[in-house]
């Protein structure tokens, strides 16, 4: 599924839908040992990150039974993280919490999956404060997965390389 998606202050965030169901509070910490720097997961969240601060950008997700494959040539950066849903069930949410979508349910229900996220045009999009047109857009692939470690798949813009930093 594609569309529109909202960001402020660069972000975005996939929640699990338990009764307590929250966007983070802040920026979660990257992983300590093996940081990808653009999405970081805890407690049933992931914080997406985006190039452009204020404004829209394009998001696709796909939710796969199956590694549906990295798009390694459509997409800038690509880095892969687990994220365990204890409801099995998911939505994408709009910085302030305004704004959600409803994603298909997980094929596997409850348990760890894989988080892939794709990346294109950060590095033109962070130059622009706010924007209606759309810039930088976004790829979202969640499908069962044990957990395993995060790892960086493709890395090509600074963007990518200036969120790896420990914050």
């Amino acid at each position: 599924m594609s569309f529109d998606l909202h960001v402020s202050y660069r972000q975005a965030y996939l929640v699990d839908e338990t009764d307590d169901a929250m966007g983070p509070g802040d920026l979660l910490r990257d992983h300590p040992t093996h940081p990808v720097g653009i999405i970081r997961v805890a407690d049933g969240c992931a914080f997406l990150i985006t190039g452009l601060h204020t404004g829209t950008v394009g998001f696709s997700v796909t939710v796969a039974d199956h590694d549906p494959g990295a798009d390694t040539e459509g997409y800038e950066d690509i880095v892969e993280i687990s994220f365990e849903s204890e409801a099995g069930q998911v939505s994408l949410h709009e910085c302030g919490g305004e704004k959600f979508h409803e994603l298909p349910e997980l094929p596997a229900g409850p348990g760890w999956y894989r988080l892939r996220y794709h990346a294109q045009d950060m590095d033109k999009a962070a130059e622009i404060d706010t924007s209606r047109e759309i810039i930088d857009r976004y790829l979202l692939q969640i499908w069962p997965q044990s957990e395993s470690v995060p790892r960086v798949v493709k890395s090509a813009s600074g963007s990518l390389a200036y969120w790896r930093q420990p914050r």
